[in-house]
């Protein structure tokens, strides 16, 4: 019973892997990854006071998320 459980985990994580390396191997993903980032550099040059002001509002906020009790 166990093997079967073992067999069942490994068959599951051999599909993912998989899956994940066809993610990663797309070429139009890459193209879209790489356009987002120089869009996003693009902004960041040229408004680089706003975009630090908002790196420290997403981090004061993410801060405050996670260390709520």
């Amino acid at each position: 019973m166990n093997e079967e459980i073992i067999q069942n985990i490994n068959e599951r994580l051999d599909k993912a892997i998989h899956k994940g390396r066809k993610i990663i191997d797309d070429e139009d993903l890459q193209q879209q990854l790489e356009d987002l980032k120089n869009s996003t550099e693009e902004r960041v040059r040229k408004n680089p006071v706003k975009s630090v002001l908002i790196g420290f509002a997403i981090g004061f906020v993410a801060a405050k998320i996670l260390n709520s009790d």
